[in-house]
Parts: C-alpha cells; structure tokens; sequence
C-alpha cells in the first residue's frame, strides 16, 4: 500500500490550481453524496438481528473508513466528522421517492465542478492514472482543510513540495509528447 504522502502528493499534483481545489470542495462532496444513494439501492443486507441489518453502504462505509485509518489516523477522524452529514442524508435520500434521478442529477453536477475545475488546472484527473485516487480525493480535501488549520505543518510541507515535483515531472513528459 502506498503511503498517505505519496497518495496525497499525487493527488495534489493535478489539484495545484486554487480555482481547481475549490470546485472539487463543491463536487467531491456531491459525487460522494450521489454514489452513497446509488450503492444504498442495492438489496442486499446482513441482518446482525431482527432490528439491525448492515447494508451495502454501510460496509463500504466502513471499509473506505478503515483503509483511511491505514493511512493516516488523524485525518481518518477528520474525514468521519466531516463525511458523517454526507452519509447520513443519503441514508435520509433513500427514503424518497425520486432519490436515484437526484442521485443521478447530483452526480453529473458534481462532475461538471470536477472537469471545470481541471480546466483551470490543465491537467487531466488524477484517478486517470490510478483508480485509486477515487478514494484519495475525499482525503485530500480534508487533508487541505486539516493543513489550513496548521496541523502538521511539516508534513503539509512535504505533500506540497513532492506534489510540485511531480507536476513538474508530469509537465516535462507532456512538453516532449
């Protein structure tokens, strides 16, 4: 497993662009939103007892959960306060009657911000290259919320400058294709 300063670094090297980081602050949130109610559709249910059943959404949840936790303890923590109200109105949305086709409309809006947003950064999406920075992106906002704050400035430091160089690295193999 990668660690969480390659990942965010990667993340952050097509996400350099404030404009860029500020439409993924609005889409990230609505594609996380809209996959949650889509994957809250399927059927399935492990009922632990009569009252309680764990579905789908509740596993992934959890498992995006844990592997955050792998990667880093603090920002996992962040991440469930934050990511907590997106999950728990989605679970709300599911009771609607028109909850896929807002799910749906939710989720192409979200994208739109996210494809603006790279249009500022001339750079393509980094889950281009590795699916895995799907997970990554929720991460990486709360990872910039967390450094705004001034947690572990160093390691912000590190992120950002390990994020240049691999823009850099990325620009110069554009400049010779």
């Amino acid at each position: 497993m990668k660690s969480i300063l390659e990942q965010l670094s990667t993340y952050k090297s097509v996400h350099l662009n404030s404009n860029n980081v500020k439409t993924h602050v609005i889409g990230i949130p609505m594609i996380i939103w809209a996959v949650m109610v889509l994957i809250g559709q399927l059927p399935w249910q492990l009922n632990v007892t009569n009252d309680i059943g764990i579905t789908v959404l509740d596993g992934l949840a959890v498992g995006v959960v844990l592997y955050y936790l792998l990667l880093h303890l603090r920002l996992a923590i962040v991440a469930v306060l934050c990511f907590a109200p997106i999950f728990y109105t989605a679970k709300l949305a599911l009771a609607l009657p028109y909850d896929v086709l807002l799910a749906i409309a939710v989720f192409v809006v979200g994208w739109i911000f996210q494809f603006i947003g790279h249009g500022y950064e001339k750079a393509k999406p980094a889950f281009v290259d590795d699916i895995n920075q799907l997970l990554i992106g929720p991460l990486f906002l709360i990872a910039e919320l967390y450094f705004y704050l001034k947690f572990e400035p160093e390691f912000a430091e590190q992120v950002d400058q390990l994020a240049i160089e691999k823009r850099q690295l990325f620009e110069q193999r554009k400049a010779t294709v």
